[in-house]
């Protein structure tokens, strides 16, 4: 599909300015199941309808409704076909007939699936992704050689080759000393092993210590990942997230990013299930709140230092368009001036979260959300 005008990055599109035009924006969660038969399609398709119908009761005229119509079914049309879907876990898109904008990215990982117009672009997730995601080591091995690889939100390349010289592999044939000859081979097999394993830890703690990782990830053929972990260096040991198989004779760079999207994406689901220990504590000691009422004003006020989203949330509610404030009812705003419908409160909130800098976990593991109303916070302050 050609382009009006590709921006370059997520802080290009952080330039536009807010004016007349509508600016459609597309955060989508596809994970592998959401592939199967279009189902992600399916659930942009819904979005679309439900937004068009409250285009009708917006603050946007005729004919900024009739161009915000053009810009969803632009992008409708550009995700209909499935050769346009990114390899990633996530995408972004952003369109704009009055600004002459279109703008296509791949994420390596998108919060939750989002639709919305606006007057500017919600890009603070595109902008925040290289930044939240940092860089990422993730080590491939197997008894001679280790490639560690340097991964960042959009690829994996490798930066470093350990190779370590080892006795041919079999078993020890007994000669005329046989009792000492096998004991002397079998602790030269040990010491090879050891001698490796050391070499491939010190290797990696150089490459980090020279340009730091966020996580760590060790992936090897049979159970070599494991064997390396004893032997990482605190530092290094504190910021792995998982193990994983993969063989270096088998680590392309594809392989190797999918590998560690998994693994990051299974320790993220992990955390949910601390967050919302955390929240039941909070709840009992004024350092957390529960509700999208609740946390929105803490929001509001600036004291929410980890926002908590119900996977599956959705509610409808109102925006001050003078402060920004969101709020369940108009009557709560009112004093802030104009007050605007909107189509999910949730959305708004994920969006103001990331403008504030606030650490969100949005929760789709069954039983943990279940403990989250809608939306919560952990609190920096009371």
């Amino acid at each position: 599909m050609a382009t009006a005008r590709q921006a370059a990055s997520g802080r290009d599109l952080l330039r536009i300015k807010p004016g007349p035009h509508p600016v459609v924006t597309c955060y989508l969660k596809i994970e592998a199941r959401d592939r199967t038969r279009k189902k992600y399609l399916t659930k942009v398709k819904n979005r679309v309808k439900e937004i068009e119908a409250s285009l009708a009761v917006s603050h946007w005229n005729k004919a900024q409704q009739e161009m915000a119509r053009l810009d969803l079914a632009r992008i409708l049309d550009y995700l209909g076909d499935e050769a346009n879907l990114p390899g990633t876990p996530g995408i972004a898109l952003f369109a704009s007939a009055g600004h002459k904008l279109w703008h296509v990215e791949a994420l390596p990982r998108v919060h939750r699936s989002r639709l919305a117009i606006a007057r500017t672009p919600l890009v603070r997730e595109l902008a925040a992704t290289e930044e939240e995601f940092g860089k990422m080591f993730t080590v491939t091995m197997d008894r001679t050689t280790a490639l560690i690889w340097q991964v960042t939100a959009f690829g994996a390349k490798m930066v470093r080759k350990v190779s370590t010289a080892v006795t041919r592999g079999g078993r020890f044939h007994a000669g005329p000393r046989s009792a000492t000859g096998e004991h002397t081979f079998h602790n030269r097999i040990a010491n090879e092993r050891k001698r490796h394993l050391e070499g491939v830890a010190g290797a990696l703690f150089e490459v980090d210590r020279a340009s730091p990782g966020h996580q760590i990830v060790l992936a090897g053929a049979g159970n070599d990942a494991n064997a390396l972990e004893p032997f990482l260096h605190r530092y290094v040991a504190d910021r792995l997230i998982g193990l994983a198989r993969l063989a270096p004779k088998d680590a392309t760079p594809e392989a190797v990013y999918e590998l560690t999207m998994e693994v990051r994406e299974a320790h993220a689901r992990a955390s949910e299930g601390r967050h919302v220990e955390e929240l039941a504590e909070g709840l009992g000691t004024g350092w957390a709140v529960n509700g999208v009422k609740a946390t929105l004003k803490a929001l509001a006020n600036g004291q929410v230092r980890l926002l908590l989203v119900r996977g599956d949330a959705a509610t409808p509610g109102f925006r001050s368009l003078k402060t920004g404030r969101l709020a369940m009812t108009a009557r709560e705003i009112r004093e802030d001036g104009e007050v605007v419908p909107i189509i999910d409160l949730i959305d708004d909130a994920i969006e103001e979260a990331l403008r504030q800098r606030v650490a969100l976990d949005v929760v789709y593991d069954a039983d943990a959300s279940e403990v989250v109303d809608g939306l919560a916070g952990l609190l920096r302050f009371k």
